[in-house]
């Protein structure tokens, strides 16, 4: 398990369907030794740190593929250092942590993790996670059309961008998640348990959650609750995107 000193055999991990230059940031050198021995030995690159500055520097100058964070590190609490490199760049995080309430997860991938481990947790549950997050990120890209249109709203699901009445919208990684999701399906009437299996890819989570987020998108989009033009709610139910009425 990871979280303990780790002890593996040579050529342990099998080889990836998708090699990834991972930036593991972990301070404990027990749980980082394992996770790079066993990272790489899958076939992944893998380059770490001990700090959150040093994260915040690799992230910015350098770049990678896949973040694996943890919360517990020295100079800055990893959920801030979640909210620095998110101000940075949309790559996937998963979060590494000790803490297993469900407030604080929550408060976590509201904020833009794309998964978290509680640790200790084993090498089999790292690869699945890995493997179902490049599943999800795959999956969009994909089978969606390259750009879904409503309205004067464009969403572009392969370059993760958007645009009304074609000047860009500024939107966060899980902002764009929350459109395109919508955008796949114009007019139909999606329940919050929907969208945050799809977008969040939790089967629990607050109304406040969504709220919250789809009130950041009404912002962009330039219109608000109590006057909708993309974006209806329909009370007790979900959400639907729409063109709006002539």
């Amino acid at each position: 398990m990871l979280g303990h000193p780790p002890a593996y055999g040579p050529g342990a991990g099998a080889a990836p369907a998708r090699r990834l230059t991972v930036l593991v940031v972990e301070d404990d050198p027990f749980v980082r030794t394992a996770l790079i021995r066993h990272l790489t030995d899958t076939g992944h690159a893998v380059r770490s740190v001990g700090t959150a500055l040093e994260a915040l520097r690799e992230v910015s100058q350098v770049g990678c593929d896949l973040v694996i964070l943890d919360l517990g590190l020295p100079d800055l609490d990893g959920g801030e250092a979640l909210k620095m490199i998110r101000g940075l760049t949309n790559v996937p995080v998963i979060i590494s942590t000790a803490r297993d309430d469900e407030t604080g997860i929550v408060r976590l991938l509201n904020d833009g993790a794309d998964d978290y481990l509680v640790k200790p947790f084993s090498v089999e549950h790292l690869d699945a996670r890995i493997a179902a997050l490049l599943r999800r990120l795959g999956a969009g890209a994909s089978t969606a059309s390259p750009v879904l249109r409503v309205g004067a709203l464009a969403v572009d699901v392969q370059r993760r961008e958007a645009a009304l009445r074609d000047a860009p919208l500024d939107l966060t990684r899980r902002e764009f998640d929350l459109l395109a999701f919508l955008a796949r399906r114009p007019g139909v009437v999606i329940t919050r348990k929907e969208i945050l299996a799809e977008v969040w890819h939790h089967t629990y989570g607050s109304d406040q959650t969504i709220d919250v987020h789809l009130s950041w998108l009404r912002r962009k989009l330039g219109e608000t609750a109590s006057s909708p033009r993309y974006l209806h709610t329909v009370r007790g139910v979900g959400f639907r995107l729409e063109a709006p009425r002539p």
